[in-house]
């Protein structure tokens, strides 16, 4: 009663805020599409009424999500889900987004797209008035722009690889290590009219993200009277789309990895408390405590947890001292604004104007337009460091000479503008292999201090081969390309080195002859159907747990490979009683009830990522993810999609799971910017509440 009563209370309060704040906003004047897999095509005169429509459409599909990424932003999520939810909060204060979100929001943010963050907020607001048996939390509405921001913010803050240095403070362990999780990537690569047989470019959006959760992908079409007209992506709670196409250009991310993020250790005065020393000066800490909720045995409580600020960053103490963590993503709020800005591009002077906003703290960006012109650029934040320092491990935060103040311009970083080649790619390797030798950026030219990677992988050695072979690539060709699930002969993963496995004699090994064969006359593809990636992929799965026993670098021994070989047969024997497995007898891509044999392994083109799932088998958690795949043609942008689930995170919805076997199949579904074809194709038209 109490809560039917509070519900109602909520929804009259909200509606009365959506009412009187947002009044310039009629959803009666927003047509949401949805097409026949459910996808929304969002009309409307203005962008801000498209950013409440996109708002709408995406609470019908995911509310769940998004209230629980903004309650992440906000230091409210321990308070919905306890402890799991404590490092988000934790973080978000620790670097103090509020505070700068309160400081610049005002000054940096445009009024324009202040209108886009307006429109997006009242859509969510009044889906909640609506709604309000759906809400996770009474505290996190009204949403503001604000609170938007702050998750934004939150978001960026761990794309810089903050959040994983705040851990190593935290566990006293301060040793950079590259993670077996930097097999995950995604790839982009594209052909301009000189490799292409019809003379049209082809860019290739092949994002490899988890399929569920924040920063799983939604896709959509949004469409205004204000110039925009884009088909994309986007994760839980952003007001536009973060990669896609338009109808003269479009633009992929994938992760990359160059040093964005500094650790400093500061000199504690001997005997004054909280009071450190640069070049002698005393300087004060300032203190602060984070709040933190949770419940012991259904009962809730705050934890308080100290954190300080130093004039390098945000600092935590463990058992050896105090650091602080510095990173550009700290002192800049308009990465959603660069985003929606590169959504309304029309050209490429356009799109390298926006880009010079420097919003954007990271992420590889391809990029191809209808002008026939590819672009590839390892965009990042990077700080301006002094030399003569390991700016990838710990460096003293006793001296000025450590405190940078500044990053390098976008045309100082490694990029790639019309290549004789006619193309680029990217795979989460080197910016410097990224495309024929002739045209590529020279490593030389770039300091080491800015981190980026100097290596293959291999994705990377695969994908340049595949292009290699080709004079001129048809369309085809450049669906094959981007479909292909081989390893290159020689395997190169990042985090492990495993080459020993092809050199062992199998005759040796009675015991695991048959298993040790299979995966040597393996052809490496990783298709569903192919025992010798099946045999290879519980190998793969159990060489974890030797992982963390090989000294660096992580060359795996005959030895540990015969024991996890061994491992291997009695796990296949275990669950599935024969070693005459298939890969997609041990994997699956899993919504629900549903459950189908996937392709796939890490680091190929086509990679998944996989955890345990049940009865022996495993389900793609990462991966292949969402995929658009676009040509720019005299008859405009052509658009071909899928994406690893459906549209609706609702198990009841037939858009839960309906693309499923078509992702499965190597299909897709044919996409269009045309107003007119979402009409005449649309499966139901309605308007926003």
């Amino acid at each position: 009663m109490i809560k039917n009563q509070f519900s109602s209370l909520l929804l009259s309060v909200l509606l009365t805020i959506c009412t009187t704040v947002y009044s310039q906003i009629n959803p009666k004047e927003i047509d949401i599409i949805r097409d026949e897999y459910g996808v929304p095509h969002i009309f409307a005169k203005t962008d801000a009424e498209v950013a409440y429509g996109l708002a709408w459409a995406h609470a019908e599909d995911d509310f769940k999500t998004i209230q629980q990424s903004y309650l992440a932003g906000n230091n409210m999520l321990s308070a919905h889900i306890g402890k799991k939810g404590i490092p988000a909060d934790f973080l978000a204060q620790f670097i103090r987004s509020e505070e700068l979100v309160e400081r610049d929001y005002e000054t940096k943010t445009s009024p324009e797209y202040k209108k886009i963050l307006e429109g997006y907020a009242a859509g969510m607001n009044q889906y909640a008035a609506t709604y309000p048996e759906e809400v996770l939390s009474d505290e996190l509405f009204p949403v503001t722009p604000k609170r938007m921001m702050r998750y934004a913010q939150l978001q960026l803050f761990i794309s810089s690889k903050g959040d994983y240095w705040v851990s190593k403070i935290i566990s006293n362990d301060l040793k950079y290590v590259p993670s077996k999780e930097e097999t995950k990537g995604s790839n982009t690569f594209a052909f301009n009219s000189s490799k292409t047989t019809d003379g049209n470019t082809y860019l290739a959006i092949n994002t490899h993200q988890p399929l569920d959760g924040p920063v799983s992908w939604y896709e959509a079409h949004l469409c205004s009277e204000e110039g925009t007209n884009i088909i994309g992506a986007l994760f839980a709670g952003s007001p536009s789309v973060l990669i896609g196409a338009n109808e003269y250009l479009g633009w992929a991310h994938t992760v990359n990895q160059p040093d964005k993020t500094d650790v400093f250790e500061l000199e504690m005065h001997p005997s004054k408390k909280n009071v450190y020393l640069v070049d002698g000066k005393e300087h004060l800490l300032e203190s602060f405590k984070a709040k933190l909720s949770m419940k012991i045995l259904g009962i809730p409580f705050k934890v308080f947890k100290k954190y300080y600020r130093s004039i390098y960053g945000p600092t935590l103490k463990n058992k050896t001292g105090y650091f602080s963590v510095r990173t550009p993503a700290l002192e800049e709020v308009r990465g959603l604004e660069q985003w929606w800005r590169m959504n309304k591009t029309k050209s490429f002077k356009e799109f390298y104007d926006v880009l010079k906003m420097e919003a954007l703290p990271g992420y590889n960006i391809g990029y191809a337009d209808k002008n026939d012109t590819i672009f590839y650029i390892s965009n990042g934040l990077i700080p301006k460091r002094a030399p003569g320092y390991n700016w990838k491990e710990v460096v003293p935060g006793n001296t000025m000479k450590t405190l940078w103040t500044s990053t390098y311009s976008l045309e100082e970083l490694p990029q790639v503008i019309q290549p004789k080649s006619g193309y680029f790619y990217n795979t989460n390797h080197s910016p410097f292999k990224s495309t024929d030798e002739a045209n590529n950026p020279k490593g030389d030219d770039f300091s080491l201090d800015m981190g980026f990677e100097r290596y293959d992988n291999n994705r990377s050695i695969r994908l340049k081969e595949l292009i290699d072979a080709e004079d001129k690539v048809s369309y085809e060709d450049f669906k094959r390309i981007k479909y292909d699930r081989k390893y290159p002969e020689i395997m190169n993963f990042s985090w492990m080195n495993i080459n020993a496995l092809f050199d062992i004699k199998a005759d040796q090994y009675p015991d695991i002859k048959s298993l040790i064969k299979k995966i040597q006359d393996w052809d490496r593809k990783t298709d569903a159907s192919s025992e010798g990636a099946g045999v290879f992929a519980v190998l793969y799965y159990r060489l974890y747990k030797y992982y963390y026993k090989l000294p660096a670098p992580k060359i795996f021994p005959r030895t540990f490979l015969i024991q996890a070989l061994r491992d291997s047969k009695n796990y296949m024997l275990k669950h599935f009683n024969t070693t005459d497995i298939t890969l997609g007898d041990y994997q699956k891509l899993v919504r629900g009830d549903k459950e189908i044999p996937i392709f796939g392994l890490p680091d190929v083109l086509t990679s998944m990522n996989s955890v345990q799932h049940k009865d022996g088998k495993i389900k793609v958690e990462s991966g292949e993810s969402y995929i658009e795949l676009v040509r720019f043609t005299p008859e405009g942008t052509q658009i071909e999609s899928s994406i690893s689930y459906g549209s609706s995170d609702h198990p009841d919805s037939p858009h839960y799971g309906d693309q499923m076997e078509m992702y499965s199949k190597f299909e897709t579904k044919k996409m269009s910017l045309n107003k007119e074809d979402a009409y005449k194709n649309a499966k139901r038209i309605y308007n926003p509440k």
